[in-house]
């Protein structure tokens, strides 16, 4: 247990770990990558008889990591000081490599912290970090690159015509760029589907060249898409930012920044139009809200990555936000495994309207429970 940390106030007396894995309710690709299936770790931090919630995406190891190297570092610290605790985390794991696995198992650790703080006081985290906004917006995400054109058609359609959600996402870029036809022909299709007034987005995943990504812009253009996200690899700031001098449609990346310093050489770089991050990769809302800050600092917008309900109450509580993601897969696991969740219905979310303190969530032990992985 941590013994270097302030005892002002009550103090984290427990942190504990599990993962869960749900299997997609479909085969699942985007330019880059193939899955079947999604593990949620999630994080309880507990102070006497108060628990506060969080979690992360990724391996299911991640838990075991939490449970070994990250709860003994925010054990025994004043609830008060969520900052300084990541802070230990970050100095903790030098020797571990930060980036990846270890940076899902801080941000998990972290975004539990804040809530174990707003639960201890009893407000909800909107009210704790103080809000900029009451709405928050979302898009609806998805649209695979395995899905045939009859499942994208239907996940458009229930987006925007049942759920009222004015801007949508699919995933291009199909089998590392050697597919450009296919994405020429499902982003016509997304657009017949969606109608001329729905904002359309595409997500190569990194999966282009810049050359690909180039002669692809005319082609997003005449079809009305607003947002190419990761046209090539989040790490190549300069195929980015040539991109981006070069069309008129918003690049946006920085879903896989696993630190500050990284968002800063993107932005620097003029890499993005919007600056994305993610809060269970980041190192948890303590960076995330750092990050909105620095984007905000080079006039730019921020918006949130996945998991769209770790993010939604920091989301209300930042100037400068564009949207956040309304992503199928964390949407139906967080559905199905959290009370608390929120309605998108016309296009934004609400967090912190029902006065629940934190986040808002509890996990369905006994529904999540017979999934558990780790």
């Amino acid at each position: 247990m941590n013994t270097g940390g302030s005892s002002d106030g009550p103090l984290v007396e427990a942190v504990e770990a599990a993962a869960y894995t749900l299997a997609t309710d479909a085969p699942e690709a985007d330019g880059t990558l193939e899955w079947n299936e999604t593990t949620l770790v999630v994080v309880h931090a507990r102070s006497g008889a108060t628990t506060g919630l969080g979690y992360t995406y990724g391996a299911p190891e991640t838990a075991a990591y939490i449970r070994e190297h990250l709860a003994p570092v925010a054990m025994g610290r004043s609830v008060w000081d969520v900052p300084g605790a990541n802070e230990a985390m970050g100095r903790a794991v030098r020797n571990d490599g930060r980036p990846g696995l270890v940076a899902g198992a801080i941000s998990a650790v972290d975004i539990a912290l804040w809530d174990l703080k707003a639960h201890v006081l009893g407000l909800p985290l909107t009210r704790l970090l103080g809000r900029a906004r009451s709405r928050v917006p979302v898009y609806g995400s998805g649209g695979f690159t395995t899905y045939d054109d009859q499942r994208q058609d239907r996940q458009l359609r229930h987006w925007v015509e049942e759920q009222g959600i004015p801007r949508v996402k699919i995933k291009i870029g199909e089998s590392w760029g050697s597919a450009e036809q296919r994405d020429r022909e499902r982003i016509a299709r997304a657009r017949a589907s969606i109608g001329d007034t729905t904002e359309l987005y595409v997500d190569a995943n990194g999966g282009y060249t810049v050359k690909q990504a180039l002669r692809m812009a005319s082609w997003l253009q005449g079809h009305g898409v607003t947002w190419f996200e990761e046209p090539v690899s989040s790490d190549d700031l300069e195929g980015l930012s040539r991109i981006r001098a070069a069309i008129d449609v918003d690049v946006a990346a920085g879903e896989f920044g696993y630190t500050l310093t990284y968002f800063g050489q993107m932005l620097r770089a003029g890499a993005v139009d919007c600056l994305q991050a993610d809060a269970t990769r980041c190192g948890g809302l303590t960076v995330w809200l750092r990050a909105a800050a620095l984007a905000e600092a080079f006039g730019l917008h921020i918006s949130g990555h996945c998991a769209p309900h770790v993010h939604a109450a920091a989301a209300a509580c930042v100037p400068n936000l564009r949207h956040l993601e309304w992503f199928h897969d964390h949407v139906r696991l967080e559905s199905r495994w959290f009370d608390g969740t929120l309605d998108p219905e016309g296009g934004h979310i609400v967090p912190g309207a029902d006065g629940a303190p934190g986040l808002g969530l509890t996990l369905r032990t006994a529904d999540a429970e017979p999934y558990r992985t780790g």
